[in-house]
């Protein structure tokens, strides 16, 4: 299951919107730094409400949908790449996930302290890239000293890992964090086996007021405008709210949304972000046992999407018998989808689509 990380400066509200997110109390919530140590860990449901549909028309006894697994992680702070608070415990854990989420705070609250004095998201933004930057260039010149060996006696591999090395040195020293679309294919292996923390797409999560909710501040606008040199998304939250919201039910958060001036729970946003920042898509399996969700990446061919469901498909695969979602609501049934040629199936190379229903044709 891929992983998320909720990371940010103490203080900036990582465990409140970690347990909305999660709709828990895992993670203890208090006014001092550190109060997070060891990162809780949570399963949270991808909302999707096709599942509903499908069930319904299929009459099925159980609606299993996808997840991601988000990990709240201790506040970081200035020189946690020296070891400073719970530096290295933090990077540990931060190099295990996907993506990142970082919290950045914007609202003011003389009763909340900020670890450094004051409010200033930028700021924030920065020491954690910083801090980022500075574990990665360790890490690199530390794999530097492994392959040098190698590199002189001209090993193809060991130079090809030495290119990919020295471009992302050039990058972290000139203050520019990149993607794997900045190199090439033959490099890209490579950085990924790096695991290392730049490389990881990042969602801004501007933690605002209940005040600001419907209709964001400055301190939201300088972290739109600073996410837009650097191609991440920004989702405005309120921790607090969302929060509060996991105590009401499903009508009373929604006339609690409403009175405020939004449609939508910050969560909800927030979760269907992260599912999209990671490239993943949707498929379907649906009848009377189950209608179940699963997650590919994008671009995955029928037979990683049959291995999905179970090795043993995408060994045997022979065909995919697909019905696109909408199709498949207008028809009604398979039957129905069938007999109005709405079904087809499609071969090793048929890339699936967000909202296919599969059937899974294999040799056992």
């Amino acid at each position: 299951m891929l992983r998320a990380g909720i990371v940010g400066l103490p203080n900036v509200g990582k465990s409140t919107l970690f347990n909305a997110l999660t709709s828990s109390k895992k993670a203890e919530s208090a006014n001092y730094p550190f109060c997070t140590i060891e990162p809780n860990i949570g399963v949270v449901i991808v909302p999707d409400d096709r599942l509903q549909v499908l069930s319904d028309l299929c009459n099925s006894k159980e609606i299993i949908p996808t997840a991601i697994e988000f990990c709240d992680i201790a506040g970081l702070v200035k020189g946690a790449s020296q070891g400073e608070g719970l530096g290295n415990k933090f990077l540990h854990h931060i190099r295990e996930v996907d993506a990142i989420i970082e919290v950045v705070r914007c609202f003011d609250d003389p009763n909340t302290v900020h670890v450094n004095g004051k409010v200033d998201p930028i700021s924030d933004i920065e020491v954690i890239n910083m801090e980022l930057a500075l574990a990665d260039l360790a890490s690199i010149e530390k794999r530097t000293e492994r392959i040098l060996k190698s590199v002189k006696s001209g090993d193809k591999q060991a130079l090809l890992e030495k290119e990919v090395i020295d471009k992302v040195q050039e990058f972290l020293e000139n203050g520019k964090f990149f993607t794997e679309n900045d190199f090439t294919d033959e490099q890209k292996p490579f950085l990924k086996g790096m695991h290392l923390l730049c490389a990881k797409p990042i969602i801004y999560a501007a933690n605002v007021s209940e005040s600001d909710i419907a209709t964001s501040n400055d301190y939201v606008k300088k972290v739109q405008e600073y996410a837009k040199d650097r191609n991440a998304q920004v989702v405005i939250i309120s921790a607090q709210i969302e929060s509060e919201l996991v105590e009401l039910d499903k009508e009373e958060a929604k006339a609690y949304l409403a009175d405020l001036g939004v449609e939508n729970s910050g969560v909800e946003r927030m979760i269907n972000a992260v599912y999209d920042l990671l490239g993943l898509r949707t498929f379907f399996t649906a009848g009377e046992k189950e209608t179940r969700a699963w997650t590919i990446p994008a671009g995955a061919k029928a037979p990683q999407a049959a291995g999905v469901i179970h090795t043993d498909m995408e060994k045997g695969f022979i065909r995919a018998e697909v019905t696109g979602y909408q199709d498949f609501v207008n028809a009604g049934s398979y039957t129905a989808a069938r007999e109005k040629g709405l079904t087809r199936l499609e071969g090793k190379d048929y890339v699936v689509e967000d909202g296919d229903l599969l059937h899974i044709r294999f040799a056992q």
